[in-house]
């Protein structure tokens, strides 16, 4: 085995079979964390940015952040129950895609498809991003260097995936339930706090807080309205992920809706609980908190300016309910760390599912729909890793920058989604006579047609307050994405229809023109002229491109000593050209005969090493690669094989030959 394929197996693992892909389907305890960690690690920066976005009016608008956290939990509980009807009516695992495409037209599929993949790009530029923000609250010499490290764990993350699903799904579970623990934990110990009256106060609660440089001072009702719907529009971002289990039910093991449903209800709860009970204790504990870009608007008691750091809600939070048990401020302000770097994890199961969905279709490059060695779909995930590290290095990792493209396009999917499920069951209904099934379409549709209401509502806050914020980054980017797949389908369809075999397209050439290439008289050029000649064309001959005179006079002696057979004819080249004078000849001979085959066979070395490749068949290479393009021309590569790739071939029979994972067991055992 050589170098490459022995670092390949360490990374990734060894291959598996087409027929272990049923290996690798999910039990609930591992989907949840796969599918549901952006949705649950969302708890932990969405309620920086609704803070954020409450302190533009200093402390006047802060009494309303529980409310704000009500409004986004009635909203993530609506969407959840309107995706358990999406995962039973469409468990191909096609999602908000194939929901849109189906009931609403390939349009509105593929605009679903455009803001899906770039909210994927996002979720994994964000949630590193914050991952790594969190993690220099704890470790001070990442502050400064937060982009590097982002790209860093992108790059980890994107490898560890293409190790396959079930494998980095079992690798994440830990972290991502100890998350749940610490966070649910600190919640529970905070509420026993606050009802004994122990509860502490943050260490940002003594501050103060200029408002933004264009509050004037007094809010008028309007402007109140506009701050606590750009609020509620960044909490909103806790909702995204949610959508990825609807995309990723074929993963799940049978019964796989029901698995998928009843994984979704278990993320809502959660998730919910989470987000209230992080809101409520920020509230309670007096903290506060700006845009870290604004850090000079919070002041001392005393009115001078504040030079510390200013950590994030969690770390805050933690810090202040586990002040006796520092333990438990490290598993907290870790765990989340480390979730918020996971979370992206999501996204690297839901990106290269859409994508190869998309690409059977037709929209995407037909690479993005072939499995890798551990059968998950690696150039998807290859893919993904390079926008978002695109996103990373431009935003400089920053939270704030980055959630303002955030969650548009996952409530267009919303939208379009619940729209398609209302025609779903509205089409159904037409045709369904029983009452107990009608009963149950009529209480789907009326979930559905409650998210919609919902998700409509936020999708137009979200686009009014973040727009002109950097919203219109995303908007342009689900635009371009829409374009190019558009362009990649009308591509493919050009090329089918111009390959269709029609009735009046020649089965076989009137006549075939073999012309051999010869640079020197030696075993592969023998080996080529009989390859040839066993081809039975109609016209055969060598062909030697006169570069250097001394040379051709030899050969052409060497040529009559050898009573070779078949006639050599020399193409004078006065600039040292090879590859045009043999290009200009076989079009001139396809042109002599337009219905005529000009067939070149080319003598090429075959090696065993990478690095031979680079001393051997580079003027054959270029050749084949200009003749590609002429008409009427064929190609045909005539191999000669070196030692060395005898030894090669032995290795890689060698490797064949071992046994693989699962042998034994399915009786597969190799047999002399």
């Amino acid at each position: 085995m050589g170098v490459g394929n022995v670092s390949k197996r360490i990374l990734l693992g060894r291959k598996l079979r087409s027929s272990q892909l049923g290996e690798t389907l999910l039990p609930k305890r591992i989907a949840l964390p796969v599918f549901a960690s952006d949705a649950l690690s969302s708890v932990a920066y969405a309620p920086d940015e609704v803070f954020i976005m409450l302190s533009v009016a200093g402390l006047t608008l802060y009494s309303f952040s529980w409310q704000i956290g009500l409004a986004v939990a009635l909203v993530m509980l609506t969407v959840v129950a309107s995706y358990r009807q999406n995962v039973h009516a469409y468990p191909s695992g096609g999602g908000d895609y194939e929901v849109a495409t189906v009931n609403l037209g390939p349009n509105a599929g593929l605009t679903v498809a455009s803001a899906l993949l770039v909210d994927y790009v996002l979720t994994v530029a964000v949630s590193i991003s914050s991952g790594v923000q969190n993690a220099a609250s704890a470790i001070p010499f990442l502050s400064g260097h937060e982009a590097a490290a982002a790209v860093a764990l992108v790059v980890l993350l994107a490898a560890m995936n293409l190790r396959g699903v079930r494998e980095s799904g079992t690798m994440f579970a830990l972290p991502t339930y100890g998350f749940m623990v610490g966070v649910i934990g600190m919640g529970v110990y905070g509420a026993i706090q606050l009802f004994a009256g122990t509860l502490p106060q943050v260490e940002s609660a003594r501050l103060q807080i200029e408002p933004a440089a264009n509050y004037s001072g007094e809010i008028s009702m309007a402007a109140m309205i506009f701050l606590l719907a750009r609020a509620f529009s960044s909490g909103c971002a806790a909702l995204t992920g949610v959508e990825a289990i609807s995309n990723g039910v074929p993963a799940f093991r049978k019964p796989k809706s029901k698995n998928a449903a009843t994984t979704l209800l278990l993320l809502g709860s959660i998730a919910v609980t989470m987000l209230l009970s992080i809101i409520v204790l920020a509230n309670r504990m007096g903290l506060k908190y700006v845009d870290p870009n604004e850090i000079e608007r919070l002041r001392n008691p005393d009115g001078t300016p504040f030079t510390g750091d200013q950590h994030t809600v969690m770390a805050q939070l933690a810090k202040a309910v586990f002040a006796d048990f520092p333990p438990g401020f490290y598993f907290v302000v870790g765990m989340t760390g480390i979730i918020l770097v996971l979370a992206a994890n999501t996204a690297f199961n839901g990106f290269p599912v859409l994508g190869s969905i998309l690409a059977k279709d037709g929209y995407l490059p037909r690479a993005l729909g072939s499995r890798g060695d551990r059968l998950a779909y690696s150039n998807g995930i290859v893919a993904l890793a390079m926008f978002a590290i695109i996103l990373i290095i431009a935003f400089n990792a920053e939270v704030t920058r980055l959630i303002q493209l955030y969650i548009i396009g996952v409530f267009v999917s919303f939208n379009l989604s619940q729209l398609g499920m209302i025609r779903h069951w509205t089409r159904h209904l037409k045709t369904e006579t029983d009452p107990a099934a009608r009963r149950k379409m009529l209480r789907s549709r009326a979930i559905n047609g409650f998210g919609l209401a919902m998700t409509a509502v936020v999708c137009v806050v979200v686009l009014v307050t973040k727009f002109l914020s950097g919203a219109w980054i995303a908007i342009l980017a689900m635009g371009a994405f829409f374009a190019i797949m558009r362009g990649i389908r009308r591509h493919y369809d050009h090329v089918a229809d111009e390959l269709t075999v029609a009735h009046f397209d020649p089965i076989l050439p009137t006549r075939v023109h073999a012309i051999v290439l010869v640079s020197k008289l030696h075993k592969p050029t023998m080996r080529a002229l009989a390859y040839a000649k066993a081809s039975r064309p109609n016209v055969l001959e060598a062909v030697l491109v006169d570069t250097d005179t001394g040379g051709t006079d030899r050969l052409l002696e060497d040529w009559d000593a050898a009573r070779i057979d078949i006639p050599l004819k020399v193409l004078y080249s006065p600039y040292r050209e090879i590859i045009r004078p043999i290009v200009q000849y076989a079009a001139s001979i396809q042109q002599s005969s337009p219905r005529g085959v000009v067939a070149v066979y080319v003598p090429e070395y075959v090696v065993g090493h990478w690095w031979e490749q680079l001393l051997h068949n580079q003027t054959a290479l270029r050749l084949k690669t200009r003749l590609l393009f002429s008409p009427g021309v064929m190609v045909i590569a005539v191999p000669y094989q070196l030692r060395s790739s005898q030894l090669a071939l032995a290795r890689d029979e060698w490797e064949s030959d071992r046994l693989q994972p699962g042998d034994v067991r399915r009786g597969q055992i190799r047999r002399e």
